[in-house]
């Protein structure tokens, strides 16, 4: 069906308003040439119509539409957002977002989808293995997948929503919608910082909220001055990377409801999640988080999630030791990919969507993730799981963020370089992180190479591995190759 409907599906997309809903926490660690690049390529592959660009990023936009310009290419309408909590109005000629709301009348004719499998959005990945695909969605899988985010919220009627999660990413994780649908109340920050988010949950009354490990890692450093009691039930929904069970540990002791979920762009945002058994409540709370790491079985608006041997199409068996792909299908999947047939049906071989994500499954049914295809380090034959070293370097008291990557080597053709950042005042050499990891790891699996380092992310907060190999590429081998 989804490449029957494709040409459809492509020519509705590019007639199509693309909304660029910017908020300033995603891309807070960004340089102006990597927004700047981000946006030439949504702009020139969509074939966007009109933008709406909030006023704090009216240069960025700007800057995009003279380099279109310069290409030849024809830059869409921009209509200005004007922030009125600032105080600060940009003088301009170009169209306002509340004018041209102004001049619209009241009785205008609904136009509804010919079909519900027709486009609603397209949302762009984040990048950060390859180039952003403009990924289609429909009107039946948002549909299905906000009221899916409603249930794995546990979100009754009129809750106070605090935004940490950047609405342009698959929609909010369709939130946008899930939060209208229940009448409630949505709090936005333009900088995402420890004390606007306790700041915003004592003084909104805050019941739910979303975030990145990224955010959720901000969240239990935050100092005893940006700390604030909670005035009530708290429910964190996390995904967009695998959170180390130890943030998740300390986000459960500082009194936050955590739900993980699982997904991609592809999958509308949260795909899985990690529902909860009554009989985990009598574990101790470190054995609790890591049961709650896990990635967990598909909600109620998908139809089915697998781990599967992507050569043969069988299901792994149910060990949780035999690593295989996930794949899903079903309503909440994407339509495909805009104008890219050939990743469309490389995404869908076999009949399911290949996330190019490894795991296993449990004896319960709950899947783990173990790495991305492109992420698992291969080392002396040995399969090591970047998401499994990680999970342990966060448990060092001194670690604030870390990744892994492989090192290229011309003996064990790779080693496990870590990539570590450290809290304020934390104490640690490459040595101590590493002796930390033995102690907890096959040493086969422990890194061999430690380098402090701030971590390059992405603007959804997932950190581009695709620059830290970079780096460790350049590092050149740690070993030479055995002479025979």
């Amino acid at each position: 069906m989804l490449l029957r409907h494709w040409p459809q599906i492509s020519q509705q997309c590019m007639s199509y308003t693309l909304l660029f809903q910017w908020l300033e926490q995603s891309f807070a660690r960004l340089t102006y040439a990597t927004i700047l690049q981000w946006c030439l390529c949504c702009f020139a592959h969509s074939e966007a119509k009109i933008i709406f660009v909030d006023s704090q990023f009216l240069h960025v936009a700007q800057g995009a539409f003279k380099i279109l310009s310069d290409k030849g290419i024809q830059p869409p309408s921009l209509v200005l957002i004007q922030d009125p909590i600032s105080g600060t109005k940009i003088e301009t000629s170009m169209p306002e977002y509340e004018s041209l709301l102004a001049s619209g009348r009241n009785d205008f004719p609904v136009i509804r989808p010919t079909d519900e499998c027709d486009p609603i959005a397209l949302n762009y990945t984040s990048g950060t293995t390859s180039s952003p695909k403009g990924v289609v969605y429909s009107h039946r899988g948002a549909y299905l997948n906000s009221f899916a985010a409603i249930l794995l919220n546990e979100m009754q009627s009129m809750p106070i929503y605090l935004w940490t999660v950047p609405m342009f990413h698959c929609n909010g994780w369709c939130l946008t919608w899930a939060v209208a649908a229940q009448g409630g109340t949505n709090i936005c920050l333009r900088n995402v910082t420890p004390k606007g988010i306790f700041d915003s949950i004592a003084t909104h009354k805050v019941t739910h909220m979303g975030g990145a490990p990224t955010v959720l890692n901000m969240i239990i450093n935050a100092t005893p001055t940006e700390k604030r009691p909670l005035p009530g039930k708290v429910t964190v929904m996390t995904g967009a990377a695998p959170p180390p069970p130890q943030v998740l540990f300390e986000m459960e002791e500082q009194g936050f409801s955590i739900a993980h979920a699982y997904g991609l762009t592809e999958t509308y945002g949260p795909g899985t999640v990690c529902t909860w058994k009554p009989e985990w409540n009598s574990l101790p709370l470190e054995a609790r988080a890591k049961l709650k790491a896990r990635q967990g079985v598909q909600h109620l608006g998908i139809e089915e999630v697998d781990v599967k041997d992507p050569a043969t199409m069988k299901s792994v068996p149910k060990d949780g030791k035999t690593i295989g792909e996930v794949m899903f299908r079903g309503n909440t999947v994407m339509n495909g990919y805009l104008n890219d047939l050939k990743a469309t049906r490389d995404a869908f071989e076999g009949g399911w969507f290949h996330s190019g994500d490894l795991g296993v499954m449990h004896r319960d049914g709950y899947i783990e993730l173990k790495d991305r295809s492109k992420d698992i380090i291969i080392s002396g034959g040995e399969n090591i799981s970047t998401i499994e070293v990680e999970s342990v370097i966060f448990s060092h008291p001194a670690v604030l963020e870390a990744a892994v990557v492989g090192r290229p080597d011309e003996h064990w053709e790779e080693t496990p370089c870590a990539f570590v950042k450290l809290k304020n005042g934390g104490a640690a050499t490459a040595q101590d992180i590493m002796d930390h990891c033995r102690q907890r790891l096959p040493h086969y699996m422990a890194p061999r190479t430690v380098v402090f380092d701030d971590l390059p992310k992405t603007s959804t907060g997932k950190t581009q591995k695709f620059i830290l190999r970079e780096k460790a590429k350049a590092m050149g081998s740690l070993s030479k190759k055995s002479k025979m």
